[in-house]
């Protein structure tokens, strides 16, 4: 079994995706952890790695790189912007959320110090901007670089759920759900 899990920043994509790889004894892998690793090898912020995602392919190209090696493999779950389109096979699963939400999601793990590459935002505004920012840079480089008309919509999708009334548990037991229905 492979489960990828698309969506927008916020929605909870790594949290049902390590929920869901624990209770179907899966390995769990994140797009969101290799950039996170590949930022603070360089010693620059999210952002910053964002905005050279936009002028060098090759930021993409690494992470892409580890999630088509990760296709050969079975039995685990990714939550990466792209892996439905890497790992065709795999069950489809997207989180979508209010950028609001995800904005107020973000700043509350940033003042947790859950996320160290994004402590250069100083509030839950500067959360929204820069969401919205990266949101429309990975559109438009998505576009250019796979000719993927909007990996937002929900036609790439098995499943699509909207986190932004849930709680955590409920997202996890609903996708659970869905993913049951599916073996």
């Amino acid at each position: 079994m492979i489960i990828t899990i698309s969506g927008y920043p916020g929605s909870g994509k790594s949290t049902v995706g390590k929920a869901i790889a624990k209770e179907f004894n899966l390995k769990h892998f994140s797009a969101g952890d290799f950039m996170r690793e590949m930022a603070e090898s360089r010693g620059i912020s999210l952002m910053e790695l964002t905005k050279q995602a936009d002028a060098d392919v090759s930021v993409d190209k690494e992470i892409d790189e580890r999630t088509k090696h990760l296709a050969q493999k079975d039995n685990f779950v990714i939550d990466s912007r792209l892996a439905f389109h890497f790992i065709p096979k795999a069950i489809k699963i997207f989180l979508k959320v209010d950028l609001k939400v995800a904005a107020q999601r973000t700043w509350k793990d940033i003042m947790a110090q859950k996320r160290h590459t994004e402590q250069q935002l100083k509030s839950e505004e500067d959360v929204l901007n820069a969401l919205i920012k990266r949101q429309k840079s990975e559109v438009e480089r998505y576009r250019k670089y796979y000719n993927i008309d909007n990996f937002l919509d929900a036609k790439h999708y098995d499943f699509v759920l909207d986190t932004t009334n849930l709680t955590q548990e409920e997202s996890i037991q609903k996708v659970l759900d869905f993913v049951r229905g599916k073996k």
